[in-house]
């Protein structure tokens, strides 16, 4: 038996528009830029304290310091968390600001793929300076 239409009349605006628009995806973004900012604050202040300790240091001293694991870890996750937060940020505000559909997602996937692209590069040359010297 068919489903008889549902006559929407008597139903407030909040009551059509729940579950409808950018609520549905929108604290995806939300949550990863606030849980990358916060993992952002102790990995940059831990990276702008050994950078300070490295002035003057010589590339054998930086290389030293960089085998250990504790660094070439941090350093990853810096980079990680720096370049997802970037992805993110940038999503929203070209998903906000760029009305044209085809452009937008061209945007959207170009951000992405330059992110990913950007964030190997330093993950590889983290790789390279800590286990190769």
């Amino acid at each position: 038996m068919a489903k008889a239409p549902q006559i929407d009349i008597m139903r407030s605006p909040l009551g059509r528009a729940r579950g409808l628009g950018s609520a549905k995806a929108g604290a995806v973004h939300w949550w990863t830029q606030r849980l990358t900012s916060l993992a952002l604050v102790p990995l940059t202040l831990w990276f702008l304290c050994a950078m300070i300790r490295m002035v003057g240091a010589t590339r054998e001293d930086v290389s030293d310091w960089m085998a250990g694991p504790l660094p070439v870890v941090l350093l990853i996750a810096l980079v990680v968390a720096t370049f997802h937060h970037l992805q993110a940020g940038m999503q929203v505000v070209i998903e906000d600001y760029v009305n044209n559909d085809a452009l937008r997602i061209g945007s959207v996937l170009l951000v992405k793929a330059l992110c990913v692209l950007m964030a190997l590069a330093c993950i590889v040359a983290v790789l390279r300076l800590g286990l190769v010297g």
